[in-house]
Formats: structure tokens, sequence, C-alpha cells
């Protein structure tokens, strides 16, 4: 091999974003894989809680939850999602801080948001291979029937829980400023049920918040069987409009919380 050879060999490549994206999903694949209890532990607390819901229901309220169990098993698969989406950022960073590898990340090439937003993503993917699992089981369990258009629904509930996505990374942001508010958060997650059924209760102005307007669209989807190309334009615009504003919003968040953090110097104190 000639020096010129050599010396190219030797020669690090430079990472694009098709490289991070790779990594990013290895990684949580291999946390998925060697860590399987923590992952099955997930699903089958995910079940006990719509079992409590289900069971519970039937005995206080009948065949008035029979009569609904449709729209409560969708609204359940959407709570799973939302909350995986929305969790997904600030638990990572709080578990970074404390580990104290969250350094690592700022000092990327490609920088801390698009490191998180990314990771983020990779969540969000073993999160909608978990609901599914749930789904089918909640099916199962019910004996309910719903139509299974899956372009429909990958396309529907990807866009609704981008803008969950926008909130965790706004979440994920303060995280790293004020390290420990993890009971604010758990707190919101419970916001997400009246979010979810904000279409029962035929509140226009809500269609603007994150999650009300898809989980109508996802209720259509699944219980009336409407396909994607079925919905005007109106509703598929706001729908879109709706995920992408509120991740723009917390991208922006989650760039000024860092800062921040930075210019007090407290971005890796815990």
């Amino acid at each position: 091999m000639t020096a010129r050879g050599a010396e190219a060999a030797e020669t690090p490549r430079k990472a694009g974003y098709r490289h991070l994206a790779r990594a990013v999903l290895y990684r949580e694949f291999l946390l998925f894989v060697r860590y399987p209890a923590n992952a099955v532990g997930g699903i089958v607390v995910s079940l006990f809680f719509f079992g409590v819901l289900f069971y519970g229901g039937q005995m206080v309220a009948g065949q008035a939850l029979t009569d609904s169990i449709e729209g409560i098993v969708v609204g359940y698969f959407l709570w799973t999602l939302s909350v995986g989406a929305y969790s997904s950022i600030s638990n990572d960073i709080g578990s970074e801080v404390q580990w104290g590898t969250l350094e690592r990340h700022v000092m990327t090439p490609f920088g801390f948001a698009p490191v998180a937003l990314l990771k983020g993503v990779a969540k969000i993917v073993r999160t909608f291979l978990t609901s599914t699992v749930i789904l089918v089981v909640m099916i199962v369990v019910t004996g309910t029937t719903l139509e299974l258009n899956l372009l429909t629904i990958v396309a529907v509930a990807t866009l609704t829980i981008v803008s969950v996505l926008g909130l965790g990374l706004a979440a994920g942001g303060i995280t790293v400023l004020y390290k420990q508010i993890g009971n604010w958060l758990n707190l919101l997650q419970f916001g997400f049920i009246v979010l979810i059924s904000a279409p029962a209760f035929d509140l226009g102005w809500m269609r603007f918040l994150p999650l009300a307007h898809g989980s109508a669209l996802l209720q259509r989807a699944m219980v009336d069987g409407i396909r994607l190309w079925e919905f005007s334009p109106i509703d598929l615009g706001l729908l879109v409009g709706v995920a992408v504003g509120y991740l723009v919003l917390g991208y922006v968040v989650f760039q000024y919380a860092t800062r921040r953090a930075r210019r007090l110097g407290v971005l890796g104190d815990y």
C-alpha cells in the first residue's frame, strides 16, 4: 500500500445524518434486546391498566361501556403512543444527566437538538411496535372489531404524536435546565387523556391542541373505516399544521433551554 493510500485509509470519514439515524436506531434495538424484561414489563403494565379500565368499567357502567368500547380501545392505543413519544426525550435526557454522559451529546458535530430529536424518533418506532401488540391484545380481550387500514393508521397516528414529540422536546430542554421535574412531566401525561377525549366534547377550539384533532381522525379511521384519502383537505391540513407547529415550538424551547443551561454552567450538573 502506498503512503497516499495508507493516509486515505487512516483518514476518518465524515458522518452524516444518515449514519446518526442508523446509530440511534441500532442503539434503541440493542436496549430492547439486552433488556427484554423491561420492554415486556412496559407492555404488561399497560395491559394491566387497560384491564382495570375495561373490567372495572363493566362492573360500574355495564352496557354503556360496551357500546363505546371501540372508542375506548382506539383512545387507549393513542394514549400509549403519545406517552411513549412524550416521555422518550425527557426521560432519556434525565437518564443521561444522572449517568454523567450528557456532555457527549452536546459535543457531537450534529448538535444536541438533532441528536435528541432522532433519539425521540427512534423511541417512537419502538413505541409503535409495543403499542401494536397492546392493540391486538385489547381487540382480542374485548372482542371488538376495528378497521385496521395500515396506511391510514400509521399516517394519522404518526402525525398526531409528532405534536406530542414537540412537547417532549420542550420537556427535555426544561429537564436539562432544572433537572428534577418528573412530577410535572407525569402530571402532563394524564392531561393527554383530556386531549384524546376532546372530540367527544365537540369543542372546536381544542382542535388546535396536541392530540385532539388527530384523535378525532383516528377514531373515524379505525371505527368508521374512513381511509386517508377520504378525509377532507382541511382536516389533513390541520393535522399536518398542528404537528409541524408544536414540533417547531418544542425545538425552539429545547434550544433556548439548553443554551441557557450552558450560560448558567448547569448543563452537566445533577
